[in-house]
């Protein structure tokens, strides 16, 4: 059994510009439903349970790819931890959307769910997020956390749930010049770093390929005082 994690560096699923990483993703959702139709999961939770964000979602899962959408909403107590659990069991794939990253884990431990959706990637469901869904995967995670809060102007790094080692750097097009000035102050060592409209995709917990819909990805690193960067593939 394959456990699989697509980590999507950002972009806009209203706009439909990560549509060719959906597609690549709704395509496993359907191999790994079989004969019955395929049931894809929206966790908001970073998004503090935006419902605009699950409809742009659904538009995109069910009009374009007829993928079952669900929701599982846990910020304002709509939702038993026992229904979402239920709706966890029944997904074929779990996508994870972007916002807040900390207030996510921190809201997951306190609900509860952490566990099941670790156990979901353990038992083989395809795990996909993006932005916040993405890095949280990592050991590491570079976040706009206390930009978000007023509290700093700068990139901080924060620990992820660790089931992907290293670190990441999601809408690497946007915060590469901020991102290499961390790695020089040696806030970070190195980072896989991923555009706006690019996945990277782990298969058992190893790097495995790349899928754009327009973006790119590398490996970013510090020699000494050079930057390393390595596109991948």
């Amino acid at each position: 059994m394959e456990k699989r994690i697509i980590a999507i560096g950002g972009g806009e699923i209203k706009n439909k510009t990560t549509l060719e990483i959906d597609r690549y993703i709704a395509n496993l959702a359907k191999e790994h439903a079989g004969e019955k139709r395929a049931n894809a999961l929206f966790i908001g939770t970073a998004s503090h349970d935006s419902m605009p964000y699950f409809n742009s979602f659904r538009k995109t899962y069910t009009s374009v790819f007829d993928i079952k959408a669900e929701v599982a909403l846990m910020v304002y107590g709509e939702m038993s931890l026992e229904k979402i659990a239920g709706k966890i069991d029944m997904a074929d794939c779990i996508y994870i959307g972007g916002g807040d990253t900390v207030f996510m884990l921190e809201k997951w431990k306190e609900f509860g769910i952490e566990k099941l959706i670790i156990d979901a990637y353990e038992k083989g469901k395809i795990i996909c997020g993006l932005s916040a869904g993405a890095i949280c995967w990592f050991t590491d995670m570079y976040t706009d956390y206390e930009i978000m809060r007023g509290q700093s102007s700068e990139y901080v790094l924060k620990k992820g749930l660790g089931v992907l080692d290293g670190a990441m750097c999601p809408h690497f097009n946007d915060r590469e010049q901020d991102f290499t000035a961390a790695l020089k102050k040696g806030v970070i060592k190195s980072a896989y770093c991923v555009d706006n409209d690019c996945a990277i995709e782990f298969v058992n917990g190893k790097f495995t390929k790349v899928i754009s819909a327009g973006g790119k990805a590398y490996m970013v690193s510090l020699d000494g005082q050079e930057i390393v960067k390595q596109e991948l593939k």
